[in-house]
This record gives structure tokens, sequence and C-alpha cells, in this order.
């Protein structure tokens, strides 16, 4: 999980239920018709592709990106981005809670502890982590060199990396791309800096949002990387989410802590959490004038909608992945067990191989629950898969439509929940299923 370090404090946050206006309260997502009633929120862009193409980062005003081949993979694909603000802007950032976090991750963290930043320098194809000091001062080398190109202070640029680990930066060629990117910035290049940041994912992650406010039209734009180790907390999964809106650092960090939490914390493809997990949020404050209170909400919606988005394509692009699952818990002890026993049961190597087959096989999911060391009474269990009841007071339900169940089962997005009758808490995730070219991919991940 992200550890919700957001301009160089750690935070805790309180997980449970969402809706329209609830930010920073768990991962109970509303959907798009209750955001469009309560914030005056609508996309920017077609799901279907409809509209101008979508540029992710730099659709706000006052940022450029570039995104560029260096060669540090050997496909020959994009490897370095660059996303930038025109000056030092109030800005967020959290990070991986592995103790075993790479160079990127410990130098970016001391450099967002001012609550400012100019710039977010990204490589791909080489994760930089378990390299040690040296891995250090790469990691700082990059940020200086941005820092250069852009006429400001190197703590005010950040940097992440991501895919192999273990294997040292070839800094000549990084410093070539980064040279290049910088030269190539401009105010469509975002979709160039989507391309760039990917790894194992079968296509780049973009996001828009515009919402109408008392200052006019503001934007929010983000990228995202992650198809595998997902289980923010985060998992490799990398993400930059940019607004014009004027908001200041304390209101960009409460943000961006909540947008996490209620998102990026609540998806999951194979539990594994990365060394490298990073997201930012730079606010450029181009849309100019005073946001009300009321107006700040909006925004902050807004960009909740947009890391939802992201948070989405992820789980959807998972290593593999044949079919997701919306996970609902309800009647835990408290959230924070809902929420554990929702992790632990979708990342149950046997629940997910059934999701994968479409197998409405509700006895894994009971097997799982029962050791997850949360409180679960056996005789209170309920299970229910596309709303038909599978499992009520622990036992199978006499009287189902298999047929209509199978159907629910094999679907894209499979909806799952589970009655505790414990208490009151509730949690919702996502996750994606465990499929045979997930294993061929990471069985030949370095090869």
């Amino acid at each position: 999980m992200l550890d919700q370090r957001v301009g160089g404090r750690a935070h805790g946050l309180r997980v449970g239920r969402v809706g329209a206006g609830q930010l920073g309260q768990g991962c109970g997502w509303p959907s798009d018709s209750k955001r469009q009633h309560h914030a005056g929120y609508r996309r920017a862009r077609g799901a279907n592709g409809a509209g101008p193409v979508a540029v992710g980062v730099t659709f706000p005003r006052g940022f450029v990106a570039a995104g560029v081949t260096a060669g540090i993979k050997a496909s020959g694909r994009p490897d370095v981005a660059i996303i930038a603000a025109t000056k030092n802007v109030p800005a967020a950032a959290v990070f991986t809670r592995s103790a075993t976090a790479a160079p990127p991750v410990v130098v970016s963290r001391t450099h967002i502890a001012r609550g400012t930043s100019r710039a977010i320098v990204i490589s791909s194809g080489n994760a930089n982590a378990a390299t040690g000091e040296p891995g250090r001062r790469d990691a700082e080398r990059m940020t200086v060199l941005v820092a250069a190109g852009l006429g400001c202070e190197t703590e005010q640029v950040l940097v992440a990396s991501t895919g192999v680990i273990g294997v040292p930066l070839p800094m000549e060629i990084v410093e070539q791309g980064i040279e290049r990117a910088l030269a190539g910035l401009h105010d469509g290049g975002g979709a160039d800096a989507a391309v760039a940041i990917t790894t194992t994912d079968a296509a780049p992650k973009q996001a828009e949002r515009e919402i109408a406010t008392s200052i006019g039209i503001i934007r929010v734009g983000g990228i995202a990387k992650g198809a595998g180790m997902i289980r923010p907390d985060l998992g490799t999964m990398i993400a930059v989410v940019t607004t014009d809106a004027p908001l200041d650092s304390q209101q960009t960090e409460q943000a961006l802590r909540a947008a996490v939490n209620n998102t990026f914390n609540c998806i999951t493809v194979d539990g594994c959490t990365s060394t490298s997990d990073t997201v930012a949020l730079l606010a450029s404050g181009a849309c100019e004038g005073v946001l009300t209170a009321e107006d700040v909400i909006l925004v902050g919606s807004a960009i909740e909608a947009v890391c939802e988005d992201l948070a989405l394509q992820i789980v959807r692009d998972g290593e593999g992945a044949h079919r997701i699952a919306h996970w609902t818990v309800t009647g835990a002890k408290d959230d924070s067990e809902a929420r554990t026993i929702a992790y632990a049961v979708a990342e149950a190597q046997l629940v997910r191989c059934a999701l994968n087959g479409g197998d409405p096989n509700w006895g894994r999911i009971v097997a799982a629950l029962g050791v997850t060391g949360c409180s679960v009474e056996a005789e209170r269990i309920g299970i229910t898969l596309g709303g038909h009841a599978l499992c009520r007071d622990g036992m199978a339900v006499a009287t189902v439509d298999m047929a209509v169940v199978n159907e629910a089962a094999a679907r894209d997005t499979v909806e799952i929940a589970i009655e505790l009758g414990v208490g009151e808490g509730v949690a919702s995730i996502w996750a994606s299923d465990l499929s045979k070219l997930y294993v061929e991919l990471n069985a030949e991940y370095t090869t």
C-alpha cells in the first residue's frame, strides 16, 4: 500500500465508506452519474476514443511533456519521459511502503518535502532498485540534468524508475534520453509521456476530466503505468496527475491523499508490492482566481475521478488478465478488517483461478475467509455473485438458477459481495484474475 507520505509527511488515513463529497473515507467509488450531479463533473474524452486525441498530463494548462526512446529497453520502445510545469508549483506525492524502496523513491521523498515541484522525470525498463549508493547517485543525477535544462533547483524535480530490479542504470543512455526529452517538451506531449513510462503494459493509460467552477473551467489530467506487481500500497505502478486549479500546497496534499486512498489503494492485480510505486500531483494554477470551498470539493472530486479511471485501467490491464472482479465486503468487525478480508480473498490463488475460468465456486471464497485472521463466523457468511445469492448463513442456497449464475461469472467484470454479519465494517476493491498468460509473462520477465 502507498504509505500516504505526502509533502514529506506521513499520514494515517481512515478507510471506510465514501459517497459524493466524502473524499478520503474509503474505497466505495461513486458512479459517474453521482459525480455529475454533485460535482458538475464531465468527461473530457469519450471512453470509446471519440473526440480529440487524449493528452493526459498536458490536458490542463501550464504543463508540457515529452516521451522519447533512449535505448534502455532492448525493444527500442520509448523509455524516458518528462512532465514539467512552466514554473515551480504546489505538488504532493505518495510512495511505496516497501522497506526496500528504490533509490528514486528515496530521492523523491526528500525533494517533495517542501510541497512544491517543477517536474518529474521517469525512466522505464530499469527500476534502479537494489542498486545501493550508486543507484541513489544516478537518481540524483537525473534530477540534476532536468533541473539544469529547466533552469530550476534540483530539489524541484522528482524522479521515478520502473523495470527490472538489481541492474544498474545505463546512465550514458539515460542522460542522452533526458537531453532529448528536454528538447522535445511541448504542450501536447502527454500522450508520448504515457507511452514512455510503460513496461509490461498492454497499452498506455491516460485520463482527463474538466469541471465548471466559480472561476471557470478547471482541467485535470493523468497518466499511469502498471500491469503487474500491483497491490498498492502501491504495486509497480507510477502515476502523474496534473491540474490547472489554483490549489495551494496543503490543498494539493489533501486532494492527493484522499484520491489515492480511495482509488490506487483499492486495487490488486497479484498481491505484490513494488519497490518503486509513486503517485504525484502537480497544480499549475493556470486557471487563475480564488476557489470557493465548494470549488475545492469539486476539484478534489475530479482528481479522484482521474485516479479512479487510471486505477481501473491498471486492473483491466493486469498482466494476462482475462476478467476482473469488484469485491465488496460488508458486516465485518470494522473497516480495517473488511479491507484486510477483501484483499485476502481477492488475492487467494484458487479464487483468482476460479475467476479466470468463470467458475462460480463460492467454496473457495469460504475457504479463503477462514484463514484471514479476522473475525469470521462461519454460520453468518453470505455470498452473492452478480446479485445472485449462492451462500446464506454459511450454507448453500437451495434454489439457485445456475445458468444465470454461470452467465454472471463469465462476464468481463464480475460483482462479488461477501456479508459477514459480525459488525459494521465495509470495504470495496477491484482485482484481476490469474491466467496462464500471467504465469508466462512473469516466468520469462528478465529473459
